[in-house]
C-alpha cells in the first residue's frame, strides 16, 4: 500500500571553493546565489585582492576570479609552467572609472580638465577627464585659457581650494588633487590606474625595459599616494554619507556605480544626482577572467558565461555582459538603463586606449610604487 508521500531524489549540490576580488559582488548577490543553487552550485568565497590571489597558493580551490587580466595571466602562466593548464572565462566587463561628486566634477570642468558628456536632458551624470591636464595639476601646472600656462614647483601640486572658482565656491577642501585608489599591492583597480598614469606620464607609451619601468615608477609614486583600502571598501566609502569628505575622487569599477544608481532609482524613483563619474580620456577596459582550476570550476565558468538568467542578473548589477557566442559586449545594459530612466554612459571615440606594461614590468612598478613585498615575500 502506498504511503501517499512521493519521495523525490535530492539534487546534489556542488560546493565551489573560490578566491575572488571585487567581482565577488556578483556571486554574493542573493538572486545569483538562488540561480546557482537551482543549477546545483554553491560558491564559498575567500575574499582577497586580485594581486594577492595571484601571489598565494590556490591548491584546493576550484576557481579564482581576479578583477583584471594581469593577475589572471600570472596564474595561467604559472599553471602552464607546472603543466596544469587552466580554462578562462570572461562573462562580463567593467571599466575602471574615477568616481566623484558633482561639485568636484564642476570644478574640474571650469578648470578645463573635464567635459560634460552628452546625455538625455537634466544634469549630466558622466564627464570625460583629460588625464594629461589632471596629472598636470598634481605636478603644479595649470593651463589657463588657450595659451597661458602657470608652472610652479612641481612638488607643490595644486589643492582643490586653489582652483575652485571664487565666484562659484563649489568646494571647500584643502587636500591635494589626486585620485585615491585601493591598496596598490593587492588590488587590480589600483594596479590598472598605476598603468594608466604611467602610460600618460611616459608620453602615451608603455616602458620597454626594467630600467625605464623603475625610473617611471619612482616618478609617478607621488601621484599614487593615499592607498590602503581594498577595492570593495573604496566603493563603499565613496557611496557612504561621509565619502565626499574622505576622498573626493576614488578609483572604482563602473558596475559599482551603476549598481548604486539602479538601486537608488528602484528605491526612491530618482537617480543619485550628486554622484557622478569621470571617464579618463586615456582608458583601459578591464577584462576580469574567471580562472577554472578543476572540472567543477569549468562547469561554473560555462554556466555564468552562457546562462541567460545569470547574464541578465549581471546586467542588473551594472556589469556589461558579454555575448556568449561572439564575445562582444551586448547592448542589453543600454536598453536596461534606458527603460529605467537612468542615463547611459557613453565614451568619446577620440579617447586614447592605454597599453599596460608587460607583466614583469608592471609587477616591478607595483612593487616600487606601493613598497610591496615581491612574490617571494621580501621587499
Amino acid at each position: 500500500m502506498a504511503s501517499g508521500n512521493l519521495l523525490l531524489p535530492l539534487r546534489q549540490v556542488v560546493t565551489i571553493e573560490a578566491k575572488m576580488a571585487s567581482k565577488r559582488d556578483f556571486f554574493q548577490d542573493p538572486e545569483v546565489e538562488r540561480l546557482l543553487m537551482k543549477h546545483g552550485f554553491r560558491v564559498h568565497i575567500t575574499n582577497m585582492g586580485s594581486r594577492e590571489i595571484a601571489k598565494q597558493d590556490y591548491e584546493g580551490y576550484d576557481v579564482v576570479f581576479p578583477s583584471g587580466q594581469p593577475a589572471a595571466d600570472l596564474i595561467s602562466r604559472e599553471r602552464a609552467r607546472a603543466n596544469r593548464p587552466v580554462l578562462l572565462y570572461r562573462p562580463f566587463v567593467s571599466p575602471i572609472v574615477l568616481a566623484t561628486y558633482r561639485d568636484y566634477a564642476e570644478v574640474l570642468r571650469v578648470e578645463g580638465v573635464a567635459e560634460r558628456l552628452p546625455g538625455s536632458g537634466g544634469r549630466p551624470m558622466y564627464y570625460t577627464l583629460d588625464m594629461r591636464k589632471f596629472l598636470d595639476l598634481a605636478h603644479g601646472k595649470r593651463t589657463l585659457g588657450k595659451n597661458r600656462v602657470v608652472q610652479r614647483d612641481s612638488k607643490r601640486g595644486y589643492r582643490w581650494d586653489e582652483i575652485d572658482p571664487e565666484d562659484k565656491d563649489y568646494v571647500r577642501n584643502g587636500n591635494k588633487i589626486l585620485a585615491q585608489t585601493s591598496d596598490i599591492c593587492e588590488s587590480n583597480s589600483a594596479g590598472t590606474y598605476l598603468g594608466l598614469v604611467a602610460f600618460v606620464e611616459h608620453g602615451n607609451d608603455a616602458p620597454d625595459n626594467e630600467a625605464e619601468a623603475g625610473q617611471l615608477a619612482r616618478k609617478i609614486k607621488p601621484l599614487l599616494i593615499e592607498q590602503g583600502l581594498p577595492s570593495s571598501e573604496r566603493a563603499e566609502t565613496y557611496l557612504s554619507p561621509d565619502g565626499q569628505s574622505i576622498a573626493p575622487i576614488s578609483v572604482i569599477y563602473e558596475h559599482q556605480f551603476l549598481a548604486h544608481q539602479i538601486g537608488h532609482q528602484a528605491e526612491k524613483g530618482v537617480t543619485d544626482d550628486e554622484r557622478v563619474l569621470l571617464y579618463p580620456s586615456t582608458r583601459f577596459v578591464t577584462e576580469p577572467q574567471l580562472v577554472a582550476l578543476t572540472g567543477d570550476g569549468a562547469r561554473l565558468g560555462e554556466l555564468v558565461s552562457k546562462d541567460p538568467e545569470l547574464q541578465h542578473r549581471a546586467m542588473e548589477l551594472g556589469f556589461r555582459a558579454r555575448n556568449a557566442t561572439s564575445g562582444a559586449t551586448s547592448d542589453a545594459l543600454t536598453r536596461f538603463l534606458t527603460e529605467r530612466k537612468i542615463p547611459v554612459p557613453t565614451t568619446s571615440s577620440d579617447d586614447t586606449r592605454a597599453v599596460l606594461p608587460s607583466l614583469p614590468l608592471l609587477e616591478k612598478m607595483i612593487e616600487i610604487v606601493g613598497d610591496c613585498p615581491d612574490r617571494t615575500g621580501s621587499r
